[in-house]
């Protein structure tokens, strides 16, 4: 068996007992006397959140912002003189 089909079906097996393991906490909070608790969250409810699914259904992704086109003219000064700044290991930095 290669290694990668080995990984897959690791992975299967960790998803399927993870939500083994958050089914049977979740039946341990219906217990009659926890009612009486005032409200809290449980961290372990929180942290088997996740194991509800595999993935998500939508993929998270950013909006993309089209560039600004800023024409310079040919006689303007260049904005800063660029010099490049090299390391000194016993200077203090430049920039202070």
């Amino acid at each position: 068996m290669s290694s990668r089909r080995l990984i897959s079906w690791l992975l299967a097996l960790a998803l399927l007992l993870g939500q083994a393991a958050a089914f049977a906490h979740a039946l341990s909070h219906l217990d009659t006397h926890d009612s009486v608790l005032p409200d809290k969250v449980c961290e372990v409810c929180v942290a088997q959140a996740s194991l509800g699914s595999a993935a998500p259904a939508t993929v998270l992704s950013l909006p993309v912002v089209s560039g600004i086109y800023i024409d310079v003219s040919a006689e303007a000064p260049p904005p800063t003189a660029v010099s490049p700044h090299f390391a000194q290991s016993r200077a203090p930095p430049a920039a202070i």
